[in-house]
């Protein structure tokens, strides 16, 4: 089983990323996922998780992910070092940072820093970067293809909200795809 953790503020769209993620490996890989959230009463710009999990078997398990092949953080400001602990021997932390470099030391190849805010601001011409790190996601894990990603978004977003989400996803793979031959791990996005 792939078990993927999403760390976000209530409104930038953690569990619309786990859901897009889920429907594409269920619906165009002929796998099987489970996305759900965790929030308690809090309002929007409050700490949130999202949780996607993907098997070829049917997904029993319900449970919160502890430990995680891959946990994505949206904002920068809920990353500490600790999260690398909930990572599986393999597993990848994939950031939206600011500042890239800054995490170059921290993680080594653990952690793959990218800014995607500044895409999302580009494109969106808002700073929710909810399908920018899908995109980064499947750049770096090769989960789903980036085409399942594109198609599945259709199920969810209609219209321009669509086809700017679309560039936004292909953008990020692209860049992401391309970290993944680079021994430092950060990007600035072009």
């Amino acid at each position: 089983m792939i078990e993927i953790r999403w760390h976000g503020r209530g409104g930038q769209g953690s569990f619309t990323a786990s859901k897009l993620l889920g429907s594409a490996v269920t619906l165009y890989g002929s796998k099987h996922a489970l996305a759900f959230p965790s929030f308690g009463p809090e309002r929007r710009g409050a700490p949130m998780q999202a949780f996607t999990k993907i098997d070829d078997v049917r997904i029993r398990d319900r449970s919160e992910i502890t430990r995680c092949d891959y946990i994505v953080v949206l904002d920068e400001t809920l990353y500490r070092q600790e999260l690398l602990s909930d990572l599986k021997e393999d597993g990848k932390l994939i950031l939206n940072a600011s500042r890239p470099e800054k995490y170059q030391e921290q993680g080594g190849s653990r952690i793959i820093a990218l800014d995607a805010t500044s895409v999302a601001l580009e494109i969106l011409n808002r700073p929710i970067t909810n399908t920018a790190m899908l995109g980064a996601l499947i750049g770096v894990s090769g989960i789903t293809g980036v085409e399942s990603v594109l198609e599945g978004m259709s199920h969810f977003l209609k219209g321009s909200l669509l086809d700017k989400n679309r560039q936004v996803v292909s953008r990020i793979y692209d860049e992401a795809r391309r970290l993944q031959d680079e021994p430092t791990r950060i990007a600035q996005i072009r």
